[in-house]
């Protein structure tokens, strides 16, 4: 079963047209990356995704769950990261995580547990307790990245996730998820960042609004590099 179907989805904001006609696919336990430059429709696109908008035409699938006719199914099998930054700062870790696992009815003892499997596989257990406003940008959102998991869902969309933090901290938060992704995860991996994109990986190029090309990344880039592939698509954008 497809992970995550759009179909002919257009959306805007008043007269403002932000997407048009997107359709696109993602098979299960695959990573796909979603790179347009700034102002491409990346956001507004995972914003209707994840349920936060109701696309004005086309539908969205998760694992066949339409997010118009049966959102909380589809919503029950996605784990997000958004590009704005939602943790209560002046709630703990764990009691960020604890919110969250109640949101998706986890009983105490499994949110507790899950909790420590997830803070344990992103090397945070020892962070549980303190509060996240006195965290890092980086520990920030390997606390979002295990949130968006406690609840063992079958997508994850990442938006912008990485954007402002540094090499280090990209790196690791970018290796956990094409690991998660390995391990069975399908993922719609939103960027503006080149090198964040894979030969390997599964490619949609969105610019002002309409998916200009898809493919594997390598494809793309034949017979040059994907940085001018990548500029000649977009008229420059940067």
């Amino acid at each position: 079963m497809t992970a995550l179907f759009v179909q002919g989805v257009s959306h805007g904001f008043g007269r403002r047209q932000v997407l048009s006609d997107v359709t696109f696919s993602i098979p299960p336990a695959t990573m796909t990356v979603l790179l347009g430059p700034n102002g491409a429709g990346k956001t507004t696109l995972v914003s209707l995704v994840t349920g936060l908008y109701s696309a004005h035409h086309g539908d969205i699938q998760v694992f066949g769950h339409s997010m118009r006719e049966a959102p909380l199914l589809g919503l029950a099998k996605m784990g997000v990261v958004f590009q704005m930054p939602t943790l209560d700062p002046d709630l703990t870790v764990s009691d960020n995580l604890a919110y969250h696992a109640a949101l998706h009815g986890l009983s105490r003892s499994d949110a507790r547990e899950r909790e420590r499997i997830e803070l344990e596989r992103l090397g945070i257990p020892d962070r549980r307790l303190e509060k996240v406003r006195t965290l890092s940008g980086g520990l920030r959102r390997r606390v979002e990245l295990a949130r968006a998991l406690l609840h063992r869902p079958s997508l994850l969309i990442v938006d912008e996730a990485t954007a402002g933090l540094d090499v280090a901290s990209r790196r690791l938060f970018l290796e956990h998820v094409r690991i998660l992704c390995q391990e069975g995860i399908s993922v719609l991996w939103a960027t503006h960042m080149l090198d964040e994109v894979a030969p390997h990986d599964p490619l949609l190029v969105l610019h002002q609004g309409r998916l200009c090309w898809s493919g594997r990344a390598a494809n793309l880039a034949a017979g040059t590099s994907l940085a001018d592939a990548f500029l000649w698509l977009t008229g420059g954008s940067k």
